[in-house]
């Protein structure tokens, strides 16, 4: 456990500018808020500060919060977070969490990099083109998920549903895993915080540890990611992710 001037520390390094009106309005509950969160929670977790803020934005995304993202965009971007990869993130979630909701992130994005003097757009990061988006995105699929579990996909699926394996493949996995900005690694991470967050996935949550194993994360990584994420979504949905964890990446296999 670390001490109230730990999470005060960490607190002025991420907001040097900033103060929240709860210390005055709601000064206990920020209080033991700000202790658990910025020091409980940081002490029990690995993760450098860059890739913590990373997968806390992405989770901020998943559950709406558009006040707590700008706050910690402000943030990551001091801290280590490029603007190419704040952008790559956003544009990640558009396929777990869909269009409708990450376009307002977007623009908070758009806004706040505008403000720092960043000129938009930035360089693009794509490596696939509209004729071999499909072929690189199976590519990449099968090395994620596994070839057994992508054929198997394709074998199973009735005629007339064929199409959304086709958009998998070609889209979420050849338009949004192929580009660069971050690694496969750093992308399965996000994407198992955007859908812990997200809640009602667990089908894909579990997916997803599984994923994280074959591109080389560890269970004590996930463990951290749900860490990190528990103060912004709450303990139904970590300990939903978590025992999507226990069931397909168990501590008795470490």
């Amino acid at each position: 456990m670390t001490t109230h001037d730990d999470a005060q520390q960490e607190l002025a390094t991420l907001f040097p500018d900033t103060t929240t009106s709860l210390g005055e309005t709601d000064p206990e509950f920020w209080a033991y808020h700000a202790d658990f969160a910025y020091g409980d929670v940081l002490a029990n977790s690995s993760l450098s500060r860059a890739d913590r803020l990373t997968y806390q934005l992405a989770a901020t995304i998943a559950v709406g919060a558009h006040a707590p993202f700008r706050s910690l965009l402000g943030a990551a971007l001091d801290n280590g977070v490029t603007p190419v990869q704040v952008k790559e993130l956003t544009y990640q979630a558009v396929a777990y969490v869909g269009v409708a909701r990450v376009v307002d992130f977007t623009t908070i994005t758009n806004e706040v990099l505008t403000a720092r003097g960043v000129t938009l757009p930035l360089p693009g990061q794509s490596t696939t083109t509209p004729e071999d988006r499909m072929h690189l995105g199976i590519a990449v699929q099968r090395e994620i998920v596994g070839t057994e579990t992508v054929d198997g996909m394709y074998e199973n699926a009735p005629a007339d549903a064929l199409r959304f394996q086709r958009f998998l493949s070609a889209n979420c996995f050849g338009d949004h895993y192929r580009r660069t900005g971050f690694d496969l690694q750093q992308r399965e991470l996000i994407t198992f915080a955007l859908l812990v967050a997200l809640g009602g996935a667990d089908t894909q949550v579990k997916g997803h540890v599984a994923a994280n194993r074959n591109v080389g994360n560890t269970r004590a990584q996930l463990l951290d990611v749900l860490t990190v994420l528990l103060p912004q979504i709450g303990y139904p949905r970590t300990l939903n992710g978590l025992a999507q964890v226990n069931a397909a990446a168990p501590a008795e296999d470490q």
